[in-house]
C-alpha cells in the first residue's frame, strides 16, 4: 500500500521563505499576505516600492550615455 498524500500536497500547502523578513511563511489559499509572513512584511515590500528602493538595471550603453538621441526611434 501506498501512504495517502499528505495535507500539504492536497491543497497546495507549503512553506516558503518570506522575501521581507527571510522567515517562515505558509503559502497556501488561506493566508492572505502569501508570499509574505504577515501584513508588515507585506507593507514594507510595498513601501520598498514606493520609495523605489527597489531598481531594474539598465545596459551600460544607456549609463554611459551613448545613445544617439537624435536617431529615429528602432521600428
Amino acid at each position: 500500500m501506498s501512504a495517502a498524500p499528505s495535507r500539504a500536497r492536497v491543497i497546495g500547502e507549503r512553506n516558503v521563505r518570506c522575501p521581507a523578513c527571510g522567515g517562515k511563511s505558509r503559502y497556501a489559499p488561506d493566508n492572505p499576505y502569501r508570499p509574505f509572513c504577515s501584513e508588515r512584511c507585506r507593507h514594507l515590500d510595498l513601501g520598498a516600492w514606493a520609495s523605489e528602493s527597489y531598481r531594474v538595471g539598465s545596459s551600460s550603453a544607456a549609463d554611459a550615455g551613448d545613445i544617439d538621441e537624435t536617431a529615429p526611434p528602432p521600428h
